[in-house]
């Protein structure tokens, strides 16, 4: 679970990011959940968007998308959604906390 303050944090990272995962009419498949899982690992924070017009509730596929790799919603906004999962095995963050975590 994650605090206010890194939730802000994160989202203010995300707001920079250019979405990687980009989710259309066949919605969540297979492909969809390995390149989120290898995005995770490597970036820990993934921006994504959900193609307009496709009938498709972004709140309902970031819970699937984050139940299914592990993941925490940061935020929905219109059709764009960032998804957190922290590091595992004890690597170290690519995120910068500031001063408290």
């Amino acid at each position: 679970m994650l605090t206010n303050k890194q939730r802000n944090i994160l989202r203010a990272i995300g707001n920079s990011l250019e979405p990687i995962l980009i989710i259309g009419k066949s919605g969540i498949t297979a492909n969809i959940l390995n390149q989120l899982d290898e995005a995770l690992t490597a970036r820990e924070l993934v921006k994504g968007r959900i193609l307009p017009r496709q009938g498709l509730d972004v709140k309902e596929i970031a819970a699937e998308l984050a139940e299914q790799t592990g993941a925490l919603i940061v935020q929905t906004i219109g059709c764009n959604f960032i998804l957190y999962r922290a590091p595992q095995d004890g690597a170290a963050s690519k995120i910068d906390w500031g001063q408290e975590r």
